[in-house]
């Protein structure tokens, strides 16, 4: 049974950290990991809810399309 709790954390799932320290996060990679937890989106679905609710990512796509990639963002390095 899909719980909305679980969303958060498929979100938190997807983020991948580079050697440099960058975190991005892809919505393919988000929604792979939403169907783990009972979650059926697309990929326009999974677009709008990171848009809406991660304000501190930013899309860092260089193509067309709901294949996007969102990358962490904040200017005071967000205590990291």
């Amino acid at each position: 049974m899909a719980r909305y709790d679980d969303i958060a954390a498929a979100y938190r799932n997807s983020i991948k950290i580079s050697p440099p320290g960058r975190r991005t996060v892809t919505t393919v990679d988000f929604v792979q990991n939403l169907a783990k937890y009972n979650h059926n989106w697309t990929l326009k679905g999974a677009n709008i809810w990171i848009e809406h609710y991660q304000c501190s990512f930013k899309d860092v796509s260089i193509e067309e399309g709901e294949r996007r990639t969102f990358q962490l963002f904040n200017p005071n390095n967000g205590g990291l």
